[in-house]
């Protein structure tokens, strides 16, 4: 029997913290309360969740700023779900590494969805005699193995990915040579499809850059291309 997924929910508002309790725990997921960043901090130490639903409007406290510990220190899935609406916070939250961003008002079978594909992503793991070993890829002298979740750089050296990122070049290594809309990849890296001005994939393969480009200003891994979206430049080997 598979254990049951246990998921933090941050915000101080008690009343939308426990109108997701009850709605997640009726899905069959554990689910701690927090309304406070301590105390958030303290159920990682103790008990971490795989997954932490993340209010940025705390009183006296900065969301991006406990985003940023929880990035720094633990690996969970992190769905930022905040009244704040503007362009610029999903952009910041998605930088500091955020799986997913949810805004106020939202339904809750939507924000079960996303926290399904969230949760896809960052439990995926090969069952032990599940069939053959999934590969790893090797590019411009790097290595991803998909089974390890796990990025090395030409020194051999491990380069901490999130799961959004991890998943998206995951997607450009399969796909190399092939020019991916944004619809595409949000699709295979989400599962859903792109809202209106939606900059989610455009952020995350900025990060990308800034990890395995030279000169991200000029890269030569992934290009864009103008109008269509971008393509995972140099060839990949698998095995």
């Amino acid at each position: 029997m598979a254990p049951v997924v246990h998921i933090a929910v941050l915000d101080d508002e008690a009343e939308i913290t426990r109108l997701i309790a009850n709605y997640l725990q009726g899905q069959g997921f554990r689910v701690s309360q927090t309304h406070d960043g301590r105390a958030l901090l303290r159920l990682m130490a103790e008990d971490p969740p795989q997954l932490v639903l993340l209010d940025l409007g705390l009183p006296g406290e900065d969301g991006f700023s406990i985003a940023r510990q929880l990035r720094e220190h633990w690996r969970c899935g992190l769905v930022i779900v905040t009244g704040r609406g503007d362009a610029i916070d999903k952009v910041v939250g998605l930088e500091i590494g955020a799986d997913d961003y949810v805004t106020k008002p939202f339904d809750l079978r939507e924000l079960l969805a996303r926290i399904k594909a969230v949760l896809r992503r960052t439990l995926a793991a090969p069952a032990i005699g599940a069939g053959a070993p999934r590969p790893k890829h090797r590019f411009a002298d790097w290595e991803l193995d998909v089974a390890a979740r796990r990025l090395l750089d030409p020194e051999r050296r491990e380069v901490a990915l999130t799961s959004g990122e991890f998943d998206l070049l995951a997607t450009f290594v399969e796909h190399a040579g092939r020019v991916l809309s944004r619809d595409f990849l949000l699709e295979h890296t989400r599962g859903r499809e792109a809202a209106p001005f939606d900059r989610t994939i455009d952020v995350q393969v900025g990060r990308l850059r800034k990890k395995l480009e030279k000169d991200s200003d000029d890269p030569q891994i992934i290009k864009s291309v103008r109008g269509a979206g971008y393509v995972f430049v140099p060839p990949v080997t698998s095995g």
